[in-house]
């Protein structure tokens, strides 16, 4: 009876202290972090007060069957287990936090809730492409911190590299295609050079890892129909899509510019004409 009476005062205790936090504090991300805090904590004490209820003599002439019946239960709740422990792991090592974008278990998308139990996800891909949200909310088990690769694309370094493929005829100036390129790109992406490079210096200093080039950089490859050229370049993780559709208007753009020494190629079909033929059967 005393056991119940001090889970009911603490789970009142929870309620009223999320209810003053949400009052007091104006901060959303400060306030969301707290209230998961003061629920954590209040949880660990509602399972630290059942274990402390059951004492030294119950447990003298039953130590085998609740030997038995604890492992049964840690066997069937271990899915649970895990989630909580999950949980504890993911605020204290900052593994993810809301409002990071993070791809685990296969899914990829952003973290729009994190609670004792589940990871809450705004679903990103699947039958639309590129970065954009499908509209599905998903919720993962906070137990799969613990088995598999967490790929978070906005911890510590919020820029991702990607490319763009420029294709040109082998007619055009290759060195005036490169300048195109290069020009758009750096006047398109200063302001994501300047900041990924401050951010980048941090990077190197705090995890060993190779410093690498952040300026827009080009690499030629050579097909059997024209030439391929290859733009890498930095940008915002959550501007991938728009990046690349405001780079690749803006060369087409300069490109035309041009009036011919560089053109676009583009995949061509050669139809062949057969001459006519008289045939003529003979009587």
């Amino acid at each position: 009876m005393r056991t119940t009476l001090w889970i009911v005062i603490i789970g009142i205790l929870i309620m009223f202290l999320r209810k003053l936090v949400k009052r007091r504090i104006a901060d959303i991300a400060y306030r969301y972090k707290i209230q998961k805090m003061i629920e954590m904590v209040g949880i660990f004490l509602i399972v630290l007060i059942i274990l402390l209820s059951f004492t030294l003599d119950n447990l003298k002439d039953y130590t085998v069957i609740i030997g038995l019946f604890t492992a049964g239960i840690a066997f069937t709740l271990q899915e649970l287990i895990l989630s909580v422990a999950g949980s504890f792991y993911i605020f204290a090592l900052r593994v993810y936090k809301p409002g990071d974008r993070i791809e685990i278990n296969g899914i990829k998308g952003d973290v729009i809730d994190i609670n004792s139990m589940y990871t809450t996800i705004m679903e990103m891909g699947e039958w639309v492409s590129s970065d954009n949200y499908s509209g599905r909310i998903v919720k993962i088990s906070n137990a799969f911190v613990f088995k598999g690769p967490i790929k978070n694309y906005s911890m510590d370094f919020p820029f991702v590299w990607d490319e763009l493929n420029i294709p040109i005829t082998y007619e055009s100036d290759v060195e005036l295609a490169k300048k195109i390129i290069l020009h758009v790109a750096i006047d398109h992406l200063s302001d994501y050079i300047e900041n990924s490079k401050e951010t980048w210096k941090e990077m190197v200093k705090r995890y060993y890892i190779e410093d690498a080039t952040l300026d827009p950089t080009i690499a030629i490859k050579l097909t059997d129909n024209w030439i391929e050229l290859n733009l890498r370049y930095i940008t915002d993780y959550k501007r991938r899509r728009v990046t690349k559709h405001e780079l690749f208007e803006n060369i087409e753009k300069s490109i035309l510019e041009t009036k011919g020494k560089v053109s676009i190629a583009s995949s061509t079909l050669q139809l062949l004409k057969f001459p006519l033929m008289d045939v003529r059967m003979k009587s």
